[in-house]
């Protein structure tokens, strides 16, 4: 009984494996990662949390990870009239696409687009025909200059609304996107699994919510939102924290290292959305590498620990 419950044990993982390992050898590839997205990318707790995988259970890649999200941005082109209330329409990314993939030079590109694109309206054809539109031309162009490109589905709307429920917007967002994989695309999925975990969780907490707001995840969203990417590309248990805290000194580092660059960047590529600015290049070049420091510096004794 014992062998045969290890042996279907054993089969049941190698299915996971073996997608695991393929879609590994793209990391393997990679010299340059930028997530592109809206707000929830901007503040990139879940790219931090995907870095601080990365930097512990592969320090032999090394690759550059560079957030490049901007808060209110959308793929679709598309703003609602009442957004002018704060001054300014929301910013399309392809209007800073050339200039981003021309400076950048990204090996792979993931995006996280959809909770603005639909602009907080019932589901429509001519909406959702900008959507499917500007995620094309996103992968179209990201392709043509060489990079691999990453879709992941948009997480879940979760404010009430008495006039219609927006999050059925984000689900057809979603499905389609999904439906790609198809045709080759590299999806993932976080609407669904993000839902499911989310009527889980009520199972036991009513009240439970990943956003405040409806909209933007806390930590604990976050980490959903990495633990996909993780999953995507994981070949092996990720190590565990050896001591109390330690993981949480890396994210510090990390974190700063993240906003230095990411501020950087959009400042110097330019955009239309106002924003505070970021430091000249050369100075968040500069605080990357004091925290880059820190960052090994904290990995070694993270690893020596784990030994």
């Amino acid at each position: 009984m014992m062998l045969r419950f290890l042996v279907m044990a054993f089969l049941a993982f190698l299915p996971f494996v073996g997608q695991a390992n393929e879609n590994f050898n793209i990391l393997k590839n990679t010299k340059n990662i930028v997530f592109l997205g809206d707000s929830i990318t901007y503040g990139g707790e879940y790219v931090v949390f995907f870095e601080r995988w990365l930097t512990v259970n592969h320090p032999e890649l090394s690759p550059e990870v560079l957030n490049q999200g901007i808060p209110s941005e959308t793929v679709s082109g598309l703003s609602e009239p009442g957004h002018i209330r704060h001054g300014f329409p929301r910013p399309d990314m392809h209007e800073r696409l050339d200039r981003a993939l021309k400076a950048l030079e990204p090996d792979l590109i993931i995006a996280c687009y959809g909770i603005n694109c639909g602009i907080y309206m019932p589901l429509d054809g001519e909406r959702f025909d900008k959507y499917k539109e500007g995620v094309q031309r996103l992968k179209k162009k990201a392709e043509a200059q060489g990079a691999k490109m990453i879709f992941m589905t948009p997480p879940v709307y979760d404010k009430p609304n008495p006039k219609f429920d927006y999050d059925v917007v984000m689900a057809a967002y979603a499905k389609w996107l999904v439906s790609k994989r198809k045709d080759g695309w590299l999806v993932i999925d976080l609407h669904t699994v993000m839902k499911e975990s989310l009527a889980e969780k009520r199972e036991k907490d009513p009240k439970f919510k990943y956003s405040r707001d409806g909209v933007h995840p806390g930590t604990e969203g976050h980490e959903l939102m990495a633990q996909q990417i993780i999953n995507f590309f994981a070949v092996k248990p990720p190590l565990k924290d050896p001591q109390p805290n330690a993981y949480g000194r890396m994210m510090m580092f990390l974190r700063e290292r993240m906003r230095a660059k990411r501020d950087a960047w959009l400042t110097e590529i330019g955009h239309k959305r106002p924003m505070r600015k970021g430091k000249p290049l050369a100075e968040a070049n500069k605080i990357a590498a004091e925290n880059t420091v820190r960052i090994k510096q904290n990995l070694e004794t993270i690893l020596r620990e784990a030994k």
